[in-house]
């Protein structure tokens, strides 16, 4: 639908508004899917009337569309049942069970267990998540809270929230100036007319040839325009009559039909915003309608029009000197670096998800496939190269794979909905995936579409009907059927190699543009009639061609064979090139590649930078370097919005620049909460993360899909909490010496607060220790098996609910007063078994072994769900792939790490380079890498892609200590993913990627005691380490430095200095770090205690106020980086998995 007839449908709504037209105007507003009501949406929720609020959301989203939509259908639907529920209507809730949410079910089957179980309870208030359920009024009131955020955040939503500015009764004012200006136009105006309909035009009958004064006012109470107060009807462009083209216009083959073209060409399909025009010969000539508000072409007024400007399209134009300008500012553009992603191999293709804004598509150079996360840097989905049926293919290309193995991505790229994608390979093939709002990738056509390479892919939409573009070395493009891969078209006529296809559509005609290296242009109407126009591209070599978004401009960009580039609009109208812009290097290094945005900006890579223009200014508006690292012509890719731009780097990486409104986004993504008041409210979006099957081991951790988390009955998860703010990471590879400087020794308790957590059962050692991804709760495990879990409740003195020393938590159970044990070791009961635990991303799951199996726990019921590796050996650790979570790497007491594969329940391989047994894995996504650690004190580093040792050292010891070193070594990447913290009872040290020492740290002075753990703050600024004397240190990350050194006496009470059992000091066995305040940590002591710590109210940091730290210049501030999800995971060497 074209902008104007957009903007009738708001006028039309105001009318039925004024008019009282209500049950209509709620009709419109669904049907067209323009303006979402929310106060109406609010009234039809707080009455109940569930089908009109369902079918009402039906006009802007469904159910699969994404993770907002999938929750504000579940959040009804849910409401729903839990109302017939309390009703006591058994029959109805069953029948909302099995009709409303057994969608959600393959979303996360367990949820749906749980729900389920509701109907047994005779009050489902019964359910501990659901006890503050309160009347029907208040839980649906509750819920329009939730509602309205979900509704605010969801893509689809935006800019229908509200209506234009316009003023009140426009259509009526519309129609009265119409009918005022026909009224001119008359031959023989009569005073005062009277006008009894708008079906016809308005005329005057002839009064003795005599011309009256036009009149004083309209039926339709308006003034009446003065001539000349009026622009010419050009200026206003949609009710222009059309001339046809000059015959050398690059679209003059368009303004005529083709008797030739079976059914003609189809109008785009729906859903896709038809834009405006800008070339009026793509238009044909209608026939006057005489609707008074859409075509005033009559006899009566011909005349006029013959004064009037020919060639102006009939809808509003935005090109050319027409197009709006300061809408935007380079302050608009994308320059700030808040992203760097690490492919691992070259990157030769790039393109945002249509509607996920911050989903990213990559292709490279050994015909691998990727699908990123950008805002929580996860790799969602790899797909290495493969032919999936060789049988099929044709010989020559059989014959050239056997010459021949390698394989490169020439093109990848989005269908129009985001729901499938098309890759293009450099020998014969395209790959076609569907993409499901779980983030899996599907097979689901391979086609071998060309001899030779396939340059370039499209999807195009003519005859309502899904279709396929390709172009490739043996000089032809062809459209294929996207559904069963069937060729429907092959279009012949370029002499070199094709390079680029460009399908687009002018209202009703679809057609293709093409290029060849040859720089030929070329273009073509879906029949079997030969291209339409013949043209030669700036540099005659390597072109591509693009529109603007609103496709009412065409540019296009290529370079020369001497390096020579051209970024150029074309005026489609004379097919000749309208504007050149300027500011290339004059030997450019490669194929410049550019991209548009924003109807406005034009941006390409060359000489090392990206460049930007605006599109109404040759000249070159500005420029960035992407700090450093690019290639002489890096490729590049805008999201839909403009707020991201994707560039490639020259190590094989990927860097994501961002607008303002692009680094809003990124940080709203990972901290906004949904702060519903009560349970059931976790966002849904993917397949369960953990499912239950009893007989084998089906998925049951699978990646968390977007910065969101699946739905649980229990508000376990807060992702506001387990976020923090962006700051660019960065380590100085200094091995200077450090220097001693002086820090606060913090001897007693007024000089911190600290809480010990509440624990009437039987104490324990404390040997892994973690707080939950939400910041809620805080998870032990001691050495009896027996998990602990504290949660906090929001109160006045501790209104977000997070975990704080000033609010003392409650020590969790589930009603039945289930333990959540493990398995233990019973071939070696007399020893401390070796403990390890990782943290599902929602929270809802923990995985755990003391010694024995493996055991998968549901933190909300502590049931076990299954078991799985039991001993020998037994699980010393666990870390999840980054990729994947199906895949968990587990540290064996034999010196081994298992890659394992939960899904298929197989160990698919074993890594062998330690002596003794595994005491620490840490994986880096952004390098590929996995990095072990072990008891006999040695590092290796494993390749994720084959699981290739790629090299192995032992720490470095104190000079004068004897070697090698052995004991417990523990590892944890910092959120730069590229250094490494490397924790020995005899040091703290700093390593890079390649097991190089940065520096180090050895106990000396007041901490001189044999150190027992030690992990990074969540912002990568400090590392809290624990000594066995009780004593803790906060070092600052660059220096190693100490900046305060906490006395036991300042958290362990005079009576509680001694453990238990008599054996001398209490000590922190394990630290834990908060996922989101930089300054509390948590220590898990050998007395079974459990204390949290955080600085005094009036310090903002450990070692100093705020205002002292941003004096020290190169202080601690410099390091900080935001937590990806893998670094947040991360954040805990000793407790939690990898992710």
């Amino acid at each position: 639908m074209s902008s104007l007839s957009r903007e009738l449908v708001f006028l039309i709504l105001q009318f039925l508004d004024e008019e009282k037209f209500k049950e209509t105007v709620h009709k419109l507003e669904q049907e067209s899917g323009f303006f979402f009501n929310m106060k109406y949406f609010e009234d039809q929720v707080q009455a109940g009337e569930w089908e009109e609020v369902e079918r009402y959301l039906s006009g802007f989203t469904k159910v699969e569309d994404n993770r907002y939509s999938m929750k504000i259908f579940f959040e009804i639907r849910k409401q729903k049942y839990l109302e017939a529920l309390d009703r006591q209507d058994r029959p109805k809730a069953v029948d909302i069970l099995v009709k409303d949410l057994r969608v959600f079910a393959s979303f996360n089957e367990d949820l749906f267990k749980e729900i389920t179980q509701l109907l047994t309870l005779d009050n489902f208030r019964q359910n501990e998540q659901l006890s503050k359920y309160g009347d029907t009024k208040s839980a649906r009131n509750i819920m329009l809270v939730e509602l309205k955020k979900l509704i605010e955040a969801n893509p689809l939503f935006r800019d229908k929230l509200a209506l234009p500015a316009f003023k009140a009764s426009r259509l009526r004012t519309l129609i009265n100036q119409s009918l005022n200006w026909q009224h001119q136009l008359c031959k023989n105006p009569r005073p005062n007319p009277d006008i009894k309909t708008l079906f016809i035009d308005h005329t005057c009958a002839s009064s003795n040839g005599t011309r009256v004064p036009p009149p004083t006012n309209s039926p339709l109470n308006g003034p009446v325009p003065r001539p000349g107060v009026f622009s010419p009807l050009g200026g206003h462009g949609p009710f222009q009559p059309v001339v046809s083209p000059p015959p050398s216009a690059i679209a003059g083959w368009m303004s005529s039909n083709n008797p030739s073209m079976p059914h003609g060409v189809a109008p785009p399909p729906p859903g896709l915003v038809q834009p405006p025009s800008s070339i009026a010969f793509l238009k044909h000539p209608r026939t006057p309608t005489g609707g008074p508000g859409m075509d005033y072409q009559t006899a009566d007024s011909e005349h006029l029009m013959k004064r009037l400007r020919a060639g102006q399209p009939d809808e509003v134009s935005f090109s050319g000197s027409n197009h709006q300008s300061n809408i935007y500012s380079p302050d608009d553009l994308p320059k700030f670096v808040v992203r760097n992603l690490s492919q691992g191999s070259n990157v030769m293709s790039m393109d945002f998800h249509p509607q996920q804004q911050t989903i990213l598509l990559v292709g490279t150079n050994v015909g691998d496939i990727s699908i990123w996360e950008v805002g929580s840097r996860e790799r969602l989905a790899l797909k290495t190269f493969k032919v999936w049926e060789i049988s099929a293919c044709s010989m020559p290309f059989q014959t050239t794979l056997v010459k021949d193995a390698t394989i490169s991505v020439n093109r990848c790229v989005w269908g129009p909905d985001g729901s499938i994608l098309g890759v293009a390979f450099s020998k014969h093939i395209v790959q076609i995936y569907t993409y499901n709002p779980a983030g899996e990738l599907r097979q689901h056509l391979e086609i071998d579409a060309h001899i030779g390479g396939v340059n370039d892919i499209a999807f195009a939409h003519p005859n309502k009907q899904l279709c396929i573009v390709t172009c490739g070395d043996d000089k032809t493009i062809k459209v294929w059927d996207a559904v069963g891969g069937r060729r429907l078209y092959t279009f012949e006529g370029h002499e070199a190699p094709v390079y680029s296809v460009c399908p687009h559509y002018k209202e009703n005609i679809q057609f293709i543009f093409s290029t060849a290296i040859d720089g030929k242009i070329k273009a073509w109407l879906y029949d079997s009639l030969g291209s339409r126009v013949d043209y030669d591209a700036p540099g005659l070599w390597c072109t591509t061609m693009a529109y603007s978004a609103d496709g009412t401009r065409l540019f296009s960009c290529g370079t020369s064979k001497e390096g020579e580039s051209h970024l150029v609009e074309w005026n489609e109208s004379e097919g000749a090139i309208k504007r050149s812009y300027s500011g290339f290097r004059k030997r450019s290094l490669g194929v410049v590649q550019f991209d548009t945005t924003r109807n406005r900006f034009l941006a390409a890579g060359d000489e090392f930078q990206i460049k930007f223009w605006d599109m109404d200014n040759t000249n070159i508006l500005t420029y960035t370097d992407g700090d450093g690292g690019l290639p002489a012509s890096p490729r590049l890719r805008f999201n839909k919005e403009g707020s991201l731009l994707a560039v490639t780097t020259s190590e094989n990486g990927i860097k994501i620049l961002a607008n303002t409104d692009g680094q809003r986004m990124l940080r709203m993504l990972e901290t906004r909460a949904f702060d519903g008041a009560r349970g059931l409210s976790e966002a849904v979006n993917v397949k369960p993360t953990i499912t239950n099957v009893s007989t084998s081991m089906s998925p049951i951790l699978e990646r968390s899909d977007r910065i969101q988390q699946p739905m649980s009955l229990g508000n376990l998860g807060n992702m506001e909490s387990s976020r923090v703010a962006e700051v660019k990471p960065r380590i100085l590879d200094t091995t200077d010496k450090i220097k001693s400087s002086k820090f606060p020794d913090i001897v007693d308790s007024s000089q911190l607060k600290t809480l010990k957590l509440p624990d009437p059962l039987a104490a324990s050692k404390i040997v892994r220790l973690i707080y939950t991804n939400s910041g809620l709760s805080v998870l032990a495990l001691a050495s009896n098996a027996v998990h602990k879990l504290w949660k906090w409740q929001r109160n006045e003195r501790n209104p977000s609910g997070k975990s704080s020393a000033s609010s003392v938590p409650q020590l969790w159970q589930p009603p039945n007063g289930a333990l959540m044990s493990n398995d233990l070791n019973d071939a070696k009961p007399s020893e401390d078994p070796v403990a390890c635990i990782a943290l599902s991303k929602n929270d809802s799951y923990v995985m755990s072994a003391s010694g024995g199996k493996v055991s998968l726990f549901n933190m909300m019921t502590f049931k076990v769900m299954t078991t799985f590796m039991p001993p020998p050996p037994a699980a010393t650790y666990l870390a999840f792939h980054p990729q994947d979570n199906n895949i968990i790497a587990i540290g064996m007491e034999d010196s081994t790490v298992q890659i394992y594969n939960v899904r298929v329940d197989e160990v698919k391989t074993k890594l062998k380079g330690h002596l003794k047994r595994i005491s620490g894995l840490a994986f880096s996504q952004s390098l590929n890498i996995l990095v072990s650690s072990g008891a006999d004190a040695q590092l290796c580093i494993w390749s994720i892609d084959g699981w290739e040792k790629k090299k192995s050292r032992p720490i470095q010891a104190l000079p004068g200590h004897p070697t090698p070193l052995t004991g417990e070594t523990k590892v944890q990447f910092h959120n730069n993913q590229s250094h490494l913290l490397v924790v020995h009872e005899t040091q703290i040290a700093i390593y890079d990627a390649t097991l190089e020492c940065l520096r180090s740290w050895y106990p000396r002075d007041l901490l001189s005691s044999p150190i027992s753990s030690a992990i990074f703050s969540c912002d990568g600024h400090l590392i809290f380490t624990g000594f066995c004397d009780g004593a803790v240190g906060v070092f600052d990350v660059e220096t190693l430095s100490l900046r305060s050194r906490i006395a036991p006496s300042a958290y362990i009470s005079p009576s509680m200095t001694s453990n238990g059992n008599g054996n001398g000091s209490a000590f922190p066995v394990v630290i834990a770090a908060h996922p989101s305040d930089p300054n509390q940590f948590a220590l898990g002591m050998n007395d079974g205690a459990v204390h949290v710590i955080e600085p005094m109210d009036g310090e903002t940091k450990w070692g100093g106020s705020m205002s002292q730290d941003n004096n020290n210049g190169s202080g601690a501030a410099a390091l900080g980086s935001i937590p990806s999800s893998s670094a947040l995971n991360n954040s805990q060497p000793s407790e939690t998995p990898s992710r």
